[in-house]
């Protein structure tokens, strides 16, 4: 059986995409971003959570800011891409599940009333939609360059709050022709599908 989605696509999306490691100084525009984050605020998460906060480092002073805190082999190719994404789960999300998963309001206090529940369904939701953001840079003819080489308390204490714990960190932009490590190797079918 073939997917639905064109094989153009898929190629975009998935099977053409790397990790971009260099970029053009060709702007990434807050248009660009927006269209990114409307797509892919409906990709699926348990009780419809959005824990997900995406915070924009462009000027440069928070870029050095920011660099400071990352490993080694990530501030120069941070330093230098088009734009930076702070992503981080907000660990209070609960408080908009009543207007999010209107089907279940009580969902905020009965699953949530306790901070390490909140934090654990917020690591977990908002790595699916840091997954869905990736993807959505793709869609948008972008590479992404995802990493969690960093600081997580220095950058949540520059950049967040208490509420907030930092996940990944986001080089965003047109790739440079030089962007691409090789594509190393993947699973196979077999290796990873068991029927019961």
């Amino acid at each position: 059986m073939s997917l639905v989605l064109d094989p153009a696509a898929q190629d975009l999306l998935f099977r053409e995409a790397h990790t971009a490691n260099a970029f053009t100084d060709e702007p990434v525009t807050d248009e660009q971003v927006q269209a990114i984050y409307d797509l892919v605020k409906f990709g699926p998460t348990a009780f419809n959570q959005s824990p997900l906060r995406i915070t924009l480092v462009r000027s440069p002073e928070a870029r050095e800011r920011l660099v400071q805190h990352l490993a080694e082999g990530n501030r120069a190719k941070t330093a230098a891409a088009p734009l930076v994404a702070v992503l981080s789960a907000d660990n209070e999300f609960h408080e908009e599940l009543p207007r999010l998963f209107p089907h279940f309001p009580q969902a905020k206090d009965v699953f949530f009333a306790q901070r390490p529940a909140r934090e654990d369904a917020a690591a977990l939701n908002t790595a699916l939609q840091a997954a869905y953001f990736l993807v959505g840079i793709r869609a948008a003819g972008l590479a992404a360059g995802p990493m969690t080489g960093f600081d997580a308390e220095g950058v949540r204490k520059e950049f967040l709050d208490d509420d907030h714990t930092p996940v990944m960190i986001v080089n965003i932009g047109a790739p440079a022709g030089d962007a691409f490590h090789p594509r190393s190797p993947r699973l196979d079918y077999t290796e990873v599908v068991t029927t019961v």
